[in-house]
């Protein structure tokens, strides 16, 4: 592993070096910053390369995702480091990059089907749905690094390119590893993934392949212990010295290189997924002077994709404490102390899917018909140090519908769809989603309003046969999720304003650290959001996000009423043609509430209801970003909030989860840079 990391670093080293030549491309740079000639969009031409001629010596990169046709550009804005970041600004986690994190905004689970149901790690993974699939006339790279407090590191590599003007491919990987502040919380988590885009020259057929890998592994170390006042002390500002519920007491033992993670979760999944798409339509070209443009208008398309999934779930505690096991999960060891845990689910499926489509309007690709079925083979295998549960095989069929329709006059943006679970082990689930999209005027903006309504079983770690599953048996009925939405866009205004409202019945949830158990009534939440940057003077803004969120009747969650993200700062380019500046403060607070806590053997965050979690003083963060041409530099002063004079430096930590402090002042540098060969 040690080799491994070797040779990544000195890839870096050699991708930072051909990056100098790529300064020199002023003129190329230019148009790929502003995103010069990006290709023809006309309507119903989405699905399509577009034809260049005379941009050879340009760089016109363009990208789309596997369920949209709509061709995007990148964004050039650097004021929002998240954009680059793996932690979303409303995510906490338990005060270490790659550990565990969960929304302070309420997100219920709206998808029906196969879900193993472990998503505490969710933003750490690359997924299929997200994946760009690149158009580009010159091969593109990226190399990405970051390097913050204690070691920590994120190393992230892209290359793309047109391998012929008909065929892209390109791969993707990142390294995100911490040691963290506190002991036994170092992470270390590596993702790849493989793209390729290729459309025959008659414009009748496409194919699309993904290869996506996650291998996931945080250290567990069930918070810091409280039988005294640890963070108030002042022989304990060296955090790295503060005990800890779960792994043996090895104060400031950190390592660049090290991958010893014990205790912990180690998650690995993978998914290898090929969609081939046939379409039968109507030929035309356009006529120039030198050369003459084929062109295909597709009136019935048809679609076949099938992947395979592996999903591997694991919990392994070498140096377990029979006490601290037995108080809280009622978990009786068969050893004598230290002994070794180790619980582990794992997954397999395999899904086929046949779908075709209807366009009605042959010159207007963003607007079709689509229906399908999907029929998904399941098996799944469990282990672990006491239980052994076997295995068990499953299955799932569903029939599923959609209709989009993005007009011509860009006014009207209409999506619909649906499935429904035929037969198999999710019979009976459903997902029914409605959105009407419509431009009221320059000035107003974009009116959106929808409906969403879920039926799914509850998420397989409330199955029995589930080695994290822990508790007495119990059948769950299946989970119903209403949602209504809607938003006003005024990008004129620079203002975004949301509403949504949930009606949920039968949630599932966990309660007393481990328990399964599920919710008897019915209960709302309703949820508001704004999102506003105002002009303070010249180049000096104001962004501002709000949420505000409450819940109706007695359901197992809980949210924070207020909760607000601000940045102050100047945005421009201080007098310098080719800077590109934004720096200022930056500012989290959210309301005092319940907030749940962690299980670190089961990887899952739990309902209570009797403790309040309350921050001392706002996130407090202190940013420079610059970007000169193709290089990016972030550099942030976080956690500025912990300073306390009277105690002796940053160590008036925040504890947005029960025992799992924030650490203090972290420095952050980060350098992000494109060249284009």
């Amino acid at each position: 592993m040690l080799r491994n990391r070797n040779i990544i670093l000195i890839v870096f080293l050699l991708l930072t070096g051909l990056m100098h030549s790529a300064m020199a491309q002023d003129d190329v740079i230019r148009r790929m910053q502003g995103m010069g000639r990006m290709g023809r969009q006309a309507g119903g031409k989405a699905d399509s390369f577009a034809h260049r001629t005379g941009l050879e010596d340009s760089i016109t990169i363009r990208f789309r995702y596997l369920d949209s046709s709509r061709m995007r550009g990148f964004d050039s804005s650097i004021y929002d480091f998240t954009q680059k970041f793996p932690v979303p600004w409303h995510h906490v986690t338990l005060g270490n990059l790659g550990t565990a994190s969960r929304s302070l905004i309420y997100t219920p689970n709206m998808q029906p089907g196969f879900d193993p149901g472990f998503h505490a790690f969710d933003i750490y993974n690359f997924t299929v749905s997200e994946t760009k699939f690149y158009n580009t006339t010159r091969p593109y790279s990226e190399a990405d690094y970051l390097l913050g407090a204690k070691s920590e590191q994120l190393i992230v590599l892209t290359h793309t390119q047109n391998i012929r003007p008909n065929w892209n491919a390109g791969f993707q990987y990142r390294l995100i590893n911490s040691p963290g502040f506190f002991q036994n919380q170092n992470t270390n988590h590596n993702n790849y993934r493989f793209h390729s885009w290729y459309q025959s020259k008659n414009k009748r057929y496409q194919n699309f392949f993904v290869l996506v890998g996650n291998k996931l592994q945080a250290g567990e170390n069930g918070g810091i212990k409280t039988d005294q006042p640890y963070l108030d002390s002042a022989a304990f500002n060296e955090r790295s010295t503060i005990p800890t519920q779960l792994g043996l007491n090895t104060p400031g033992a950190r390592n660049f290189f090290s991958t010893n993670i014990n205790p912990g979760s180690f998650y690995t999944n993978a998914t290898y997924m090929m969609r081939q798409q046939y379409d039968l339509g109507q030929k035309d070209s356009i006529v120039t002077d030198s050369t003459v443009i084929p062109l295909f208008y597709p009136r019935l398309r048809i679609e076949h994709t099938i992947s395979y999934n592996t999903y591997k779930y694991r919990f392994r505690d070498p140096y377990a404490d029979s006490l601290w096991y037995a108080s809280n999960y009622n978990l009786k060891l068969e050893r004598s102390n230290p002994d070794t845990i180790f619980w582990q689910d794992s997954w397999k499926v395999l899904v086929n899917d046949l779908s075709f489509y209807q366009f009605p309007d042959a010159k207007n690709a963003a607007q079709f018909i689509k229906v399908g079925a999907t029929f998904e083979n399941i098996s799944g295998k469990f282990d672990s140090t006491y239980i052994s549960r076997g295995s068990t095989s499953r299955y799932n069929f569903f029939v599923h519908g959609e209709y989009r329709n993005k007009t011509r006059n860009q006014k009207w943006d209409m999506e619909a769809f649906g499935n429904f679970y035929v037969s198999g082990y999710n019979a009976g689930n459903y997902n029914a989603y409605i959105s009407l999209k419509r431009l009221i005027s320059r000035r107003i903006g974009y009116l959106q309003l929808g409906f969403q309504n879920v039926n799914r079983t509850p998420s397989l770690v409330f199955d029995p046969i589930s080695n994290f599953y822990m508790g007495s048996p119990a059948t769950f009925k299946k989970e119903n999720i209403t949602n209504i939405f809607g938003s006003l866009d005024m990008p004129s205004q620079k203002l975004k304003i949301g509403a949504s409202y949930y009606l949920v019945t039968n949630q599932a949830y966990r309660r007393d650290f481990y328990k399964p158990d599920q919710a008897s009534g019915v209960f709302n939440v309703l949820q508001i959001t704004a999102e506003k940057q105002v002009r303070i003077y010249r180049n000096w803004n104001w962004r501002t996000w709000i949420v505000v969120q409450q819940r109706a009747g007695n359901g197992p969650v809980n949210m924070p009423l207020f909760t607000t993200r601000n940045q102050v700062g100047y945005d421009g380019n201080l007098g310098f043609k080719n800077l590109n500046t934004s720096f200022g403060l930056e500012f989290r607070y959210f309301t005092s509430y319940k907030a749940p806590g962690y299980s670190p053997l089961q990887g899952q965050y739990y309902f209570q209801d009797t403790a309040n979690v309350k921050l001392k003083m706002p996130d407090i963060s202190a940013y420079l970003h610059f970007r000169i041409k193709t290089f990016t530099a972030y550099v942030r002063a976080e956690n500025l909030n912990t300073l306390s004079p009277t105690k002796g430096g940053f160590v008036n930590n925040n504890v947005p989860t029960f025992n799992y402090p924030y650490p203090g002042l972290q420095i952050r540098v980060g350098i992000f840079w494109v060249f284009v060969n």
